[in-house]
């Protein structure tokens, strides 16, 4: 199958290696064209603009950081939606609103194009490993068509309904991480605070049943004051952003992640946006 390719980041760039090892014909494109260089060393073609990346694909793939991102990519000149062959799928990994998701699919449809949003569960391992759990909103027919794709990047994907539907399930899910995570660290300061040591709280809350399993990960990471990003900081807080977006137009009250999406951009402010998520506890330890 013919894939383009644009979204180059921790992630993207793991999720296309993938494509390329699973035997696909890829054309990539970032805009920081560097990131593509091992790609392209392995058998990829590099693009000089979105739109080239898509002229004869059967899938675009996309993994972008924020809906003006890939707003931009998509509609400014060069951009890669009018360029899209008729009929072909643009399956759109990143983490956007669903009603972003909704307005980018009637832009698309206008076009000819069908879009499925499939943002992911999981980071840089699991992207590396092609272990990816894909929570897709659109139709059945795109999604069997783009089933090889999914099947080559990860190991599960859970069809939640209609566009968007994808998307939604990842502002639930993203509500969760963030805020067990800022959860766990608040729980690490107070313990210490309180004289227990840090090894104690994390043996006995890791195990413990009020802890998510992730977090013994990041407490390996929190122990060896080394937080190199799998999941940066700075988008989890826009994901949580994102989150409260969302509910904000469903009418809904999230006073809890409100809290905890403020947190996150204290901790960006002190310069800790480009480290994993879990340097939370570092920002709260101060």
């Amino acid at each position: 199958m013919r894939i383009g390719f644009i979204g180059l980041g921790i992630m993207g760039r793991r999720m296309a290696g993938n494509l390329l090892a699973h035997g696909h014909e890829l054309v990539v494109y970032n805009r920081t064209p560097e990131k593509a260089d091992a790609l392209t060393a392995a058998g990829a073609v590099r693009a000089d603009n979105p739109a080239a990346a898509v002229g004869n694909v059967d899938v675009l793939v996309t993994m972008l950081a924020t809906p003006a991102v890939i707003q931009t990519l998509a509609l400014e000149e060069d951009g890669f939606l009018a360029a899209m062959p008729r009929g072909s799928r643009w399956l759109d990994c990143s983490t956007v609103p669903p009603g972003f998701v909704r307005w980018m699919a009637g832009l698309a449809g206008a076009q000819g194009v069908h879009l499925i949003d499939a943002p992911v569960a999981g980071t840089k391992g699991p992207a590396a490993a092609g272990e990816l759990v894909f929570l897709a909103g659109g139709r059945k027919a795109d999604i069997d068509f783009c089933r090889p794709l999914f099947d080559s990047m990860g190991r599960k994907v859970v069809h939640l309904g209609g566009v968007g539907q994808g998307a939604a399930m990842k502002m639930v899910f993203n509500l969760m991480l963030g805020s067990a995570m800022a959860a766990y660290a608040e729980a690490l300061v107070l313990g210490e605070a309180l004289g227990l040591s840090r090894e104690t709280l994390s043996d006995v809350l890791t195990q413990a049943p009020v802890s998510a399993p992730f977090l013994k990960a990041k407490q390996a990471l929190i122990d060896q004051d080394d937080f190199e990003a799998h999941f940066p900081l700075r988008w989890m807080r826009k994901d949580l952003q994102l989150a409260s977006q969302s509910a904000y137009e469903q009418g809904v009250a999230t006073p809890a992640l409100n809290a905890v999406k403020e947190i996150y951009a204290l901790a960006e402010k002190a310069g800790l946006g480009h480290q994993d998520f879990a340097a939370v506890w570092k920002f709260l330890a101060r």
